[in-house]
């Protein structure tokens, strides 16, 4: 394969195909059948979960649940507008679309991304609250606060994301071109890599201090709780959370740092076809990621696995089925790193993690 020519940024001169780095069939075969999966799957799951908030009016009412409709419909974007522009530039080859056309679908790409992330820490941040803050919980964290720090992330999102439409790109500013993105300036490129990593270091902040705040309240039960059954099931509570919260980093980090390795290494060394084969790969961990957030952070919720099966009992129903099966009677115990901080995680016994 040619290597690509960094100097040339026009679009009648620069070779867009040496950024298509999937040479042979069986790995375009793979890539589509990786991409159409894990696309698919990313858009019920996540579909689901926008339809369980906003078809209950008790759900749709609560701060965090806002915040996670806002994951949700970021990563149904990203799932969207990813494996369509993945699967056509670098599967089906296609070079007719124009400079614009490119940067625009990029752009989409990126906003979807980064709205994620950011969607991500305004959650991370309303779980340090509800552990670190409980009895303030519900002034600090309102519906209003919600929707602007929302429409803050999604604007900042996506006035970065469109910087290179709107003139900062290698073409008009006449500078070095990335060798992973055609027109992409390798300083925006740069920027866009500090944006997300400080997102994600802030991220990994807040769980660090719910973990700490999770340790320090397993210690204060240990030496001041009398009742040997209180005290251990508030610590059998205090694992389930470090655990969750392990799992949490554990997938963002692991979905986010090989891309943005390679994408720090591009800045630094001219590299050859296989490390941009591998960028294309590891590029659909950031799909991963979308696929696994609603699992992780909405489908755990206890009130939204409530009106899944509602809703599920009322389309029974509707279709006939003569025989209903009836609820379980005992309900898994959600996991302490629900997203809505609730009476029974925040008011109850949180004076003992302040000791």
């Amino acid at each position: 394969m040619e290597k690509c020519q960094i100097s040339n940024c026009s679009i009648n001169t620069m070779n867009l195909t040496c950024y298509m780095v999937l040479s042979s069939p069986t790995q375009k075969t793979g890539i589509t059948v990786l991409c159409s999966i894990v696309g698919i799957l990313c858009v019920l799951e996540n579909s689901l979960v926008l339809f369980l908030i906003f078809a209950s009016p008790k759900i749709r009412k609560k701060p965090s649940y806002l915040l996670i409709s806002s994951l949700a419909l970021a990563d149904v974007l990203a799932s969207i507008v990813f494996v369509c522009s993945f699967l056509d530039f670098h599967v089906l080859n296609r070079t007719d679309s124009s400079k614009e056309i490119f940067l625009l679908k990029l752009g989409g790409v990126n906003t979807s991304f980064t709205a994620s992330l950011g969607s991500l820490l305004l959650m991370a941040f309303d779980r340090y609250v509800c552990i670190h803050r409980p009895s303030e919980y519900k002034v600090i964290v309102t519906r209003k606060r919600a929707v602007v720090a929302m429409a803050v992330v999604w604007i900042a999102t996506m006035f970065t994301a469109f910087l290179p439409l709107m003139g900062w790109n290698c073409c008009k500013v006449n500078s070095t071109c990335s060798e992973l993105f055609p027109f992409i300036d390798s300083k925006y490129l740069s920027s866009w890599i500090c944006l997300v990593m400080i997102l994600l270091l802030c991220i990994v902040y807040a769980y660090v201090r719910v973990l700490w705040k999770a340790h320090k309240h397993t210690v204060y039960m240990e030496k001041h709780q009398t009742q040997a059954g209180q005290r251990n099931a508030k610590m059998r509570m205090d694992i389930t959370l470090a655990k969750t919260l392990v799992m949490v980093l554990a997938i963002v980090v692991t979905c986010w740092s090989p891309v943005l390795a390679l994408m720090t290494y591009s800045l630094f060394v001219s590299l050859n076809d296989q490390i941009r084969k591998g960028f294309a790969f590891c590029s659909t961990l950031c799909l991963v990621n979308s696929m696994v957030n609603p699992i992780v952070y909405a489908l755990r919720s206890r009130e939204l696995r409530s009106s899944l099966r509602n809703t599920s009992s009322r389309f029974r129903k509707k279709v006939s089925i003569s025989e209903i099966t009836p609820e379980a009677d005992s309900i898994q115990k959600s996991s302490q790193i629900e997203t809505i901080c609730d009476d029974t995680v925040c008011n109850t016994n949180m004076n003992l993690l302040k000791a």
